[in-house]
């Protein structure tokens, strides 16, 4: 793993699981695989997440209108969180076809960004924002497909600690850089 200074302490990293991928891999992921278990699990780089989430940040402390979407139930209360905290606007559950594409659909949006929590279950979010050419932000498994995606996020996306860290994470870096103030927790986030 990358030597130096992180963003949190390693051990917050480890002990969310951040860094746990699955036994199938993607070629997409494949760059940030840092070994492969005796038993095949893929276990991620965690310092090159680290380096990703600050570029996140940074990209994302600029925008204004950010959309975070999540239809898995682990990454539904981060991404309400993180919305609530950075003045984002949350889709958790079901993505509804149009929701980026169709100007006269009642919960119409026109993010700058999208932020997927999975591009497997998100895939909609995904085809809407490859559309409309809004750029994509995702945190991404060893077994997923990565080709639409802007920002990769290498990270376990299917616990809920992770995805909770994770948000946190992003939440807190763009709150510094818009020099606003941040009290939240990872526990506000559903990390337990």
């Amino acid at each position: 793993m990358v030597k130096g200074k992180l963003l949190i302490p390693r051990e917050k990293y480890l002990s969310a699981g951040v860094h746990i991928g699955m036994t199938s891999k993607t070629a997409d992921m494949d760059r940030f695989i840092y070994k492969v278990r005796p038993n095949g699990l893929a276990v991620l780089n965690v310092g090159m997440l680290d380096k990703r989430i600050e570029y996140a940040a940074n990209t994302l402390a600029e925008m204004k209108k950010i959309l975070v979407v999540s239809r898995k139930e682990n990454g539904q209360d981060p991404a309400r969180k993180f919305a609530e905290i950075v003045g984002a606007k949350s889709i958790a559950g079901r993505f509804m076809p149009g929701s980026l594409t169709n100007p006269s659909y009642k919960d119409f949006f026109e993010p700058e960004v999208t932020i997927i929590v999975d591009p497997a279950a998100d895939r909609q979010a995904i085809k809407e924002s490859i559309q409309m050419r809004i750029p994509i932000i995702g945190l991404a498994d060893t077994f997923n497909d990565t080709s639409y995606i802007d920002i990769v996020l290498p990270c376990n996306n299917k616990g809920k600690k992770s995805v909770a860290l994770i948000l946190w994470l992003l939440a807190k870096l763009i709150k510094e850089k818009r020099s606003e103030s941040f009290t939240a927790t990872p526990e506000d986030f559903g990390y337990q």
